[in-house]
């Protein structure tokens, strides 16, 4: 019996580990600066760091005879249509009905994994999956239940759940035929061309194009986009095309939860934010879903294989 490799897994803690530190990131950035300046200049940044790589041959790219239609429809499900959704989402949303929606990622991925991938979840596993859920869900509960959502923004929001999760499955449907470093790259181009264009038409409708690249002086925006930049956009989403190219993505995405757990230690840490009972049980039943998940997997693998 071969012995199982746990990179997939070690990956995608490493990528919801980095995705919620920049949490924290983006908040250093946005205390001077808009939302698509930040989104535009982080992949920008991840795209000309990339092209560098790939021109000292540090990554290969290889896309002749390549389905390229595949590659668009998962750049334009993440980063393109997350990306806006779930910025006019959160701006038009209450802070806690935005965590309960994005939440609804790991079922909405499950779901679709069925049904285009033709993959199976138990019932230990799809209760664990739900335990996850559960668990951003009072937390973001927890926090702010005087707030008002309008429909629009639940509308948003349900489109950023929906665009991620068609990414979750377009990038396992792919992952025999484009490479990790190839569908993180087509994500960091086409990121960079339709968020520099939005941000060049606001500053030239602003009549102020001669600022484009005045975020640069600030040191705190600087070090912000070089994490955004680098380790949350190039680092992560390789971690998560990688992951979802040996993991099934309902496994896969419910990895994703666990970034709430690691953005509330950041922001008790590091910004000396209140730390509730609410976050303790709601990190708790996080955690036992997401390795509750992986756990089952894991013994139903060794079943078959022994």
């Amino acid at each position: 019996m071969e012995k199982r490799s746990y990179l997939p897994e070690i990956a995608a803690t490493l990528m919801a580990t980095i995705f919620g530190m920049s949490f924290m990131f983006s908040k250093l950035a946005l205390a001077n600066h808009t939302p698509i300046e930040l989104i535009a200049h982080r992949f920008l940044l991840a795209f000309l760091i990339m092209s560098i790589l790939v021109l000292f041959k540090v990554i290969k790219i290889d896309l002749k005879g390549k389905n390229m239609k595949n590659l668009f429809l998962l750049s334009f499900a993440q980063p393109i249509l997350y990306f806006i959704f779930e910025s006019y989402g959160i701006k038009y949303s209450a802070s806690s009905q935005a965590g309960i929606m994005i939440a609804l990622i790991p079922v909405c991925v499950a779901i679709l994994g069925t049904i285009f991938l033709g993959e199976k979840n138990t019932k230990q596993e799809i209760f664990f999956i739900l335990l996850s859920v559960a668990g951003v869900v009072y937390i973001a509960y927890g926090k702010q239940v005087d707030e008002s959502s309008s429909p629009i923004g639940i509308i948003l929001l349900l489109g950023a759940v929906i665009s991620s999760s068609v990414y979750s499955i377009i990038s396992r449907k792919i992952s025999g035929e484009f490479t990790s470093s190839e569908r993180t790259y087509s994500m960091m181009l086409y990121g960079a061309l339709v968020f520099n264009a939005i941000n060049l038409a606001t500053h030239i409708n602003n009549g102020n194009l001669n600022q484009y690249f005045t975020p640069w002086s600030d040191p705190a925006f600087v070090t912000a986009l070089l994490y955004l930049g680098i380790v949350s956009s190039i680092i992560a989403f390789f971690l998560s095309n990688y992951s979802l190219t040996y993991l099934e993505a309902s496994k896969a995405s419910v990895f994703a939860n666990l970034a709430t757990v690691v953005s509330i230690i950041m922001g008790t840490v590091f910004l000396k934010e209140s730390f509730s009972i609410n976050q303790i049980i709601g990190s708790l039943m996080i955690l036992v879903g997401v390795f509750g998940t992986q756990y089952t997997n894991i013994m139903q693998t060794k079943n078959r294989t022994a």
